[in-house]
């Protein structure tokens, strides 16, 4: 009997892979209460739907935690009630109140809507059993998550019983990018219980892809399709107080004032119309400092708010590290601030299609830098083509200005195709693309390719990636790093043309053990040529991993390098003397452990040690988290870097530490505490940012920032800013 009922759950189990789940969706006759409590009349007649499947840690069984869901929806809002009960007793796993927490570090339910039904994008909505909110866009397909940098308004509540909590969601119309006249749209519901460590969704997601990926979602079926939200118009102005004074320079403090503020207009009900004029972004988290151990400029993430939304149309061409746009080289020239006077952005969806971005910004030029006024288009398309696949087309162009005059000559222009690809099975997934770029000067080599084609079971993930950059493909608003080679005896910059190819190979296993979740073994190899096929860079690597299911894992990897240094170098950057140009082979072995993170105490640790270049160099780091659930988390880290030359190149030794502590009083009131410490920037650093949400989407920022010098701590410069931004709504 006990088989004949195993048998009959599997079976019910991968019949759920085998077709699509439907949701139909009926609209309500009275008035929804938003109150966690499910009890209106609309609410017992509203379909109700269930039968979750894992995710993690396996994804052939029903979930052991029932979770319950129902929708309708009114001319104004979408509404979602969720049942998700909870029979294990303790403590939910919450690390703060602060909005657009980590999915996979709390406990959530989560909606995933896809209204244009591509499989491509998407938003997310989520609500912790605390009843704090998180938003966020989904791009390609979902496969890398949701980007919580994303801001709009929409309204939950949430009750808490012994054996469940109830979340209920009010997303209003005006929120989304839907097109008028579809009544088929597609949908996913998740939910993560981090005390037994499940995630489960409503449309099976398999356990080797992110539970946003949009390519498992079901069908949401209208009884009536939704009418358009009506004006959609939003005004966001703020204004600025603040002192700040160079100590090194002036010898006074300065007082700031500023205004400004954005706008937000939907054109159609997928299409959006962004305004900014005289934009500030001194609310923004700084950013965390990075020893820099490479002969390479660092990416840093995008973290201001107005080049975030539709952010993959624009910044999503090419590679990570071949990037045509890359928009923090707006306003930001040389490590400084450039004033940006004013921009616009239309971006959204035309029709299930197509998929379209215009963005023009202007900044000011600033004669301390030796910089003129710059323009900045973008222009993107992008057309759906097969079911979950795109061909995209952009221009990027840069001018330079004096006056109103564009100064004739001073520009730099990219041109690029790319295509995405993946299959009806998600299993094959790629980009392909072919950019060029234009100046002033007629030179050849101005182009960029490169070909990522991956293939990705439950047990084998294979990949091969090719890439060709031109010497002459100059992308001025780009990201292209490795282009640049720094000649110190010449006291120039020189570009150099390269090849890279880049396969890996990964297999992936399920011990039938209950403390263990998975064990992965790859294979990778990273290869740079020059434009003769000369080999300039190698990396051979070899790494296990194994997942346990307490939320812990262990990495262990072993990697061969070969450098070859065109110029002298100076690795360590501190100024000592260079490494001799030649090749240079090296190797060294790494681990990294992380314990179980659903504890109020964590620990994540790595140790890094072999030889380098033609000496030495051991690393080893470590965080420690501790979680005063829910008030906030507090985060100590430290990194040290031990390289070890021979003479004359020496011994150096980085340290960086940072402190990192996030506080909630409640769900309006914020405080974060940012003091990093890093040896090789000779600098210590503190950013301690007030936050109070006084009503949705408007809020009142304290902003304190102090740099000193770490030997004499004597201050280097110092500012205090008050910012108020309110969102009014037409």
């Amino acid at each position: 009997m006990k088989f004949n009922l195993s048998l009959i759950l599997i079976l019910f189990s991968l019949s759920l892979y085998a077709q699509e789940r439907n949701y139909q969706i009926q609209k309500a006759k009275g008035k929804i209460a938003l109150d966690g409590q499910l009890d209106e009349s609309d609410w017992q007649i509203a379909e109700t739907t269930g039968g979750f499947q894992q995710q993690t840690p396996y994804d052939t069984s029903l979930s052991v935690t029932k979770t319950e869901v129902k929708m309708t929806y009114d001319d104004k809002f979408i509404y979602v009630g969720a049942i998700c009960y909870d029979t294990f007793g303790g403590d939910y796993i919450i690390r703060s109140l602060i909005r657009d927490f980590s999915y996979p570090a709390n406990d959530a339910f989560a909606i995933y809507l896809d209204p244009f039904g591509d499989q491509t994008n998407g938003f997310n909505f989520t609500v912790s059993p605390m009843g704090v909110q998180r938003e966020g866009l989904i791009a390609n397909n979902g496969r890398f998550g949701v980007t919580t940098s994303w801001d709009n308004r929409w309204f939950s509540e949430v009750k808490r019983y012994h054996d469940r909590w109830i979340v209920e969601m009010a997303i209003p119309f005006k929120s989304i990018r839907y097109k008028e006249g579809s009544d088929t749209w597609r949908v996913n519901f998740s939910r993560n219980n981090l005390k037994i460590n499940e995630n489960s969704a409503w449309s099976p997601v398999p356990r080797n892809f992110n539970v946003a990926s949009l390519g498992f979602t079901g069908i949401l079926k209208w009884d009536a399709s939704p009418k358009k939200a009506g004006n959609n118009i939003s005004i966001i102005p703020y204004t600025l107080l603040g002192t700040d004074r160079n100590y090194q320079s002036e010898e006074k403090f300065n007082l700031r004032t500023n205004v400004g503020g954005d706008a937000k207009i939907a054109v159609t009900s997928s299409l959006n119309l962004d305004l900014t004029f005289n934009p500030d972004f001194s609310q923004v988290e700084v950013d965390q400092q990075q020893t820099n151990l490479t002969r390479f400029e660092l990416n840093l993430p995008e973290k201001r708010q107005f080049f975030i939304e539709n952010s993959d149309l624009f910044g999503n061409f090419g590679f990570s590290r071949i990037r045509p746009f890359f928009s923090r080289r707006i306003g930001i020239s040389q490590g400084m601030q450039v004033p940006i006077l004013a921009g616009a952005r239309l971006s959204g969806k035309v029709n299930k299609n197509w998929r379209v971005g215009l963005m023009d910004i202007q900044t000011e030029g600033v004669s301390e830098l030796n910089l003129a006024s710059q323009n900045y288009f973008v222009g993107a398309v992008q057309r759906r083509i097969f079911d979950q696949s795109n061909i995209g087309l952009i221009v990027v162009n840069k001018q330079g200005f004096k006056g109103y005059q564009p100064i004739a000559g001073d520009y730099n222009t990219i041109v690029g195709l790319d295509y995405k690809l993946t299959s009806n099975n998600n299993k094959w997934s790629g980009i392909f693309f072919y950019h060029k770029s234009f100046t002033n000067e007629k030179l050849n080599d101005n182009k960029a390719h490169a070909s990522f084609l991956a293939y990705n079971t439950r047990n084998l993930a294979i990949a091969w990636n090719h890439e060709y950059v031109g010497n002459n493909y100059i992308a001025e608003v780009g990201f292209v790093p490795r282009l640049f080679r720094r000649d110190t005896e010449n006291d120039s910059t020189i570009r150099f043309a390269y090849w890279r190819l880049e396969p890996s190979a990964q297999y992936t296993f399920y011990p039938k053990t209950p403390w263990i979740i998975q064990q992965s073994f790859k294979l990778y190899l990273n290869n740079y040529y020059d434009i003769n096929y000369n080999i300039s860079d190698e990396q051979y690597q070899q790494q296990y991993n194994i997942v346990f299911s307490n939320t812990s894992s262990l990495t262990l990897t072993h990697n061969n390098f070969m450098t070859r240094l065109l110029f002298p170098v100076d690795i360590t950057r501190t100024g000592t003397a260079e490494l001799p140009k030649g090749k240079y082979y090296y190797e060294n072995i790494s681990g990294s452990y992380s314990s179980d993170n659903r504890k109020l105490f964590s620990v994540e640790g790595n140790i890094d040690w072999g030889t380098f270049f033609n000496g030495h160099k051991t690393t080893y780091g470590a965080n420690v988290n501790y979680r005063l659930q829910p008030l906030g988390v507090f985060t100590l880290g430290a990194t040290r870097n031990l390289i070890e030359l021979p003479d004359p190149y020496g011994t150096t030794d980085f340290l960086s530490i940072n402190l990192k502590t996030i506080l909630s009083f409640n769900k309006k009131l914020f405080l974060r505490n940012y003091l990093q410490y890093n040896v090789q920037l000779d600098n210590i650093s503190v950013n301690c940012r007030l936050q109070w949400r006084f009503k949705p989407l408007s809020d009142l920022y304290i902003v304190y920032t102090d740099n000193y010098d770490p030997t004499s701590f004597y201050i280097k410069n110092r500012a205090l800013i008050a910012k108020l931004i309110y969102w009014f709504t037409v």
